[in-house]
């Protein structure tokens, strides 16, 4: 569906043919333990695996007649093995395989994203290390308020990964169960050893009840995981954007030689990358919907959620994987200008310290706190006005200069205050 962006890894699970593969698991699984049970004679059984396989064209082919892709995978496969074909599907129905092997290709998923958000949460950690006390302006409302440093921004994003690897971790969980159970979940034609037999050689848990499905709940959460982690990539992805802005220009996305910003303005130099990634957290977020509608099916199970799914779990995991992927690039090549990060610093002229100077006074110097205010926010409000520093207002006002001698006011506007606590706060994530 989603084309360029396709992903090599998701492609090994989600293209047609590994879907099939992925069936003929589930059906082999089966075959084995009616064989252990004795309904499958041992040498069947051997003859079933050597022969089993596919070929897609002739299932398409026997599809086009019956209009039932199980059927026609089964009839397919049973046509390859020959006569003991007739054991294949043994008492299941169509559910039984499509919705065991999807927690199989699920689960395949989930690693390879655990694995791609391990890497972005890598190479978040070095730059926030290499980053760890670069002073830059902290915005609240876009308005400039405290210095922070920019290793902190980093390290803040890191943590937010860390909660959408414990979400990864459950989603994982939840969808890795297996359900052998029949036409309503009654186990009316395989009993439930088979069923706990077969997901325990397929590496998946039973489902301790279910209808002719697994309830749609374990999958809505799957992608509402996933897009919780592309909003966390566009989170990082749109303030990478505004940090780009010519405003601004603290830090961008990395831009190759040869690259090109505009047809028409040679000078252009886009965050496309970044705007990507919040491009794709749309459809993420839109994925995770359809998953939430598809929860409220027909009594035992209608097949409304199927032509969702088809679409949403390939697109969502291939996305991902590529969004993933190209912020784990964006991070490890982003330029960082740490001068333009102390230009935009000074660039209010001192109003950033306003709340050391009202705290100083409240709490040296005893003043109530909407007196002190008010003398601050004075002098805060000509600052903006334009023409002298706040520093230089401050020492003017004799409400403050009798108070504070030059000497006290020039150590309330040092950043290393605002930094002390900075190890400390690295130190929390070396535990």
């Amino acid at each position: 569906m989603i084309g360029r962006y396709q992903t090599a890894e998701m492609k090994a699970i989600w293209s047609e043919e590994c879907k099939f593969r992925a069936w003929l698991e589930v059906e082999l699984a089966v075959c084995r333990v009616w064989m252990e049970k004795g309904i499958i004679p041992a040498d069947a059984y051997t003859d079933i695996c050597e022969k089993a396989s596919f070929d897609i064209g002739r299932i398409n082919e026997i599809e086009e007649q019956v209009h039932h892709d199980v059927i026609a995978f089964v009839s397919a496969v049973a046509e390859k093995v020959g006569e003991n074909g007739r054991y294949i599907h043994l008492g299941l129905t169509s559910s039984d395989v499509i919705d065991t092997a999807s927690s199989l290709s699920l689960k395949r998923s989930f690693s390879i994203v655990k694995e791609k958000t391990a890497a972005l949460m890598g190479a978040i950690a070095e730059r926030a290390e290499e980053f760890k006390y670069t002073p830059c302006v902290g915005r609240t409302h876009g308005i400039h308020g405290e210095p922070t440093t920019f290793g902190l921004k980093l390290l803040n994003w890191l943590y937010q990964l860390q909660r959408d690897t414990e979400r990864l971790e459950l989603a994982e969980e939840q969808v890795s169960y297996g359900k052998i159970s029949g036409a309503v979940g009654t186990y009316a034609h395989c009993e439930p050893s088979v069923e706990r037999r077969v997901c325990d050689l397929l590496g998946l848990k039973p489902s301790l009840v279910s209808t002719q499905i697994l309830q749609r709940d374990r999958h809505s959460n799957a992608m509402n995981t996933l897009a919780l982690l592309g909003g966390a990539l566009d989170r990082f992805a749109t303030e990478i954007r505004h940090l780009q802005r010519t405003e601004v220009m603290e830090a961008m996305e990395p831009f190759g030689a040869k690259q090109k910003g505009s047809s028409a303005m040679p000078h252009k130099r886009n965050p496309i990358l970044c705007e990507r990634i919040s491009g794709m957290s749309r459809l993420l977020r839109g994925y995770a919907l359809t998953a939430m509608e598809n929860m409220t099916l027909w009594h035992e199970r209608d097949i409304s959620h199927s032509s969702a799914e088809r679409v949403i779990w390939p697109d969502a995991f291939h996305l991902i994987t590529y969004m993933l992927s190209k912020m784990t690039y964006i991070v490890k090549n982003m330029v960082v200008n740490t001068s333009k990060m102390r230009e935009n610093l000074d660039i209010t002229r001192g109003l950033v310290f306003s709340q050391r100077i009202l705290l100083d006074l409240v709490e040296r110097f005893g003043l109530p706190r909407e007196e002190a205010y008010a003398i601050v926010q004075e002098n805060a409000m000509k600052c903006w006005s334009g023409g002298k520093s706040f520093q230089e207002l401050l020492l003017e006002d004799e409400r403050i200069a009798s108070r504070l001698s030059p000497e006290d006011l020039e150590g309330l506007f040092s950043t290393d205050h605002y930094f002390r606590w900075v190890d400390e706060i690295f130190a929390r994530f070396r535990r």
